[in-house]
């Protein structure tokens, strides 16, 4: 027995994690697939049995999972970000639920033979947006800062509201109402959830400020105080320890003289292996029996709920709001269902049953349909609205280069003049006074300081150059911009020929251009005279041509590509131009003879 129950877990982590890696391969939203191989492994073919793998120990730790999942999303929370939309978000979350709510208990009581209160609950599951599936939608379409600020931070703050007042709905359902009762649970679950995660997330920063935990210690003691804070909250009142969990990683995320990145990239790393494991287990519950009610019923309320309910919701919040009319469409476009609709879905609809309660076997079918629904609805179709609305760019083909030294505006300028899309950063004022001069765009940050990337618009960005004279500043970056980019799409010049060969250092990003061009050697180059040239190759001029005609020495650095995207050449990796292609490279002003 011990044996299938070890095979049964490893089948359900390599498949979630497969399915998402084929989804990323796929440019598709990762949900679809999870949730496409759960069904496929249990009511479809059998082979996933979730109940009888884990018997009681299931919903416990789907529970437990959801709380760490929540809790990294408020780790990703900071206030300075509600600058700008901190009143949408406020209203999307009042407002915004109310307004979600009463719709999907409307649709639901007019489409389904349920009682009112059984209407309420329905409602009540879809009042979360899933940050789970907009986080990586947001990572894709990068749209302007103020909306995704408002997409992010509505998708984290509801889903312990939602999860509060589907709760609260349930236990009317199933006991009944005495008057005061329902008041009197929301209040214990705000006050509660709250001073909890307040207590729990200034603790953990208070320790990290003292210095009192070792690195090796930090991770797992933050791990186990999600795990403390959840189960004492939920001793006291059920739900409350999502809310909890949630608080606890705002209040962390907000602390100053605090460097958490480390516990955020572990959060993250473990978030996507639990979710692979929730959406097949969630999933493969899934009777088959419950497949075959999905009717024509079901594809009316999530109608209802994408055309409807959701652009009310997010014009109502959005009232008075500095946000324009094509951003508060976007908004209005994106509202993807995700793993709290279905673990909570699946959580309530088992206990209802146990109870006899009419109607309980409508909820997993359509929150599992409307999770489906919404996740290929946005997923696919808020990319083509983003470009079509102007809230994002066609796609990310921008540069963000550090370093707006002489011969990196030169740089900049030649990319420029070929259709480039460059940023530069810098912190020195005169570097950065001198491009503005030269009409390149510039800002001045220091991009490792804290919250300096909410400073710099990273919409149109897709890759990002190190080029500063300082190699530990230059790993640095790429080690935090590979966060936003990806490690693919990050390059680092070295500073001196050979300085990545010493035990003691290493390439936070790929390594830019050929091994022996370093900065030092581009800047011996520009004080020789040397410039930055862009030749469009075609059939009667090709690379050899080139290389004939500035000599072996000239050195290609980029490809500019018709579609304005620019491609460095890599040291391990050498691009080949092709025809109708432009080369930007360094090389002597005037041509070899």
């Amino acid at each position: 027995m011990l044996e299938g129950i070890v095979q049964g877990l490893v089948a359900i982590v390599v498949a979630g994690v497969l399915a998402q890696w084929v989804a990323w391969r796929l440019g598709l939203p990762s949900i679809l697939l999870l949730l496409g191989v759960g069904i496929l492994a249990g009511p479809v073919l059998g082979w996933l049995e979730p109940d009888a793998l884990f018997g009681d120990l299931l919903l416990p730790f789907v529970s437990l999972s959801v709380a760490v999942i929540l809790y990294e999303g408020g780790l990703s929370l900071r206030w300075r970000e509600l600058s700008q939309v901190g009143g949408v978000v406020r209203n999307l979350s009042t407002v915004g639920v109310l307004v979600t709510w009463s719709g999907g208990s409307l649709l639901a009581r007019a489409l389904f033979d349920v009682s009112w209160t059984m209407a309420l609950l329905l409602g009540a599951l879809f009042i979360v947006t899933g940050p789970t599936v907009i986080g990586p939608m947001l990572r894709q379409i990068r749209p302007r800062r103020s909306v995704a600020t408002a997409l992010k931070w509505e998708g984290i703050v509801t889903d312990p509201l939602g999860v509060m007042v589907a709760v609260i709905v349930f236990e009317v359902v199933l006991y009944g109402v005495d008057g005061a009762h329902p008041m009197r649970g929301i209040a214990i679950v705000l006050g509660m959830g709250s001073l909890l995660g307040i207590a729990a997330g200034w603790g953990l920063g208070w320790l990290l400020r003292q210095h009192l935990l070792p690195d090796h210690l930090q991770n797992p003691v933050s791990l186990m105080l999600v795990f403390l804070i959840f189960g004492a909250s939920e001793s006291v009142q059920s739900e409350s320890g999502l809310l909890a969990v949630t608080v606890m990683g705002v209040v962390l995320a907000n602390q100053r003289r605090i460097d958490i990145r480390h516990i955020i990239e572990f959060k993250e790393s473990l978030q996507v292996l639990l979710l692979a494991v929730l959406f097949v287990l969630l999933s493969a519950r899934i009777e088959r029996e419950m497949l075959l009610q999905i009717g024509w019923r079901h594809v009316l309320f999530l109608a209802g709920l994408v055309l409807v309910v959701r652009p009310l919701a997010v014009f109502l919040s959005s009232i008075g709001s500095k946000m324009g009319w094509r951003e508060k469409l976007f908004v209005a476009l994106v509202a993807p269902r995700g793993i709290v609709s279905a673990a909570l879905a699946s959580v309530l609809a088992l206990e209802l049953r146990e109870h006899g309660v009419a109607g309980a076997e409508q909820i997993v079918p359509l929150a599992f349909f409307v999770i489906v629904g919404t996740v290929m609805i946005y997923g696919i179709g808020a990319p083509f609205m983003a470009r079509i609305l102007g809230v994002s760019s066609k796609a990310h083909r921008g540069l963000l280069i550090l370093g707006a030294h002489e011969w990196a505006r030169s740089l900049a300028q030649s990319l420029q003049k070929v259709g480039g899309d460059v940023l530069l950063v810098d912190t020195n004022r005169r570097n950065v006074t001198s491009a503005r001069l030269d009409g390149l765009q510039v800002t001045q940050e220091n991009i490792l300081a804290e919250g300096a990337l909410e400073d710099i618009d990273l919409s149109d960005r897709g890759t990002f150059l190190a080029l500063t004279s300082n190699d530990e500043v230059n790993s640095l970056a790429c080690l935090r911009m590979a966060e936003v980019f990806g490690r693919s799409s990050v390059y680092q010049l070295e500073a001196t020929e050979g300085r990545s060969n010493t035990p003691d250092f290493e390439l936070g990003g790929r390594g830019l251009f050929d091994d022996d061009v370093t900065h030092s050697s581009i800047s011996q180059r520009f004080r020789l005279g040397h410039v930055f040239k862009s030749t469009k190759l075609s059939e009667e001029f090709t690379l050899g041509d080139y290389r004939r005609l500035y000599g072996e020495d000239a050195l290609p650095l980029f490809v500019v590509q018709a579609s304005g995207a620019i491609l460095p050449f890599d040291s391990e990796l050498p691009l080949a131009p092709k025809t109708g292609q432009t080369l930007v490279g360094l090389a002597k002003d005037e041509p070899t003879t």
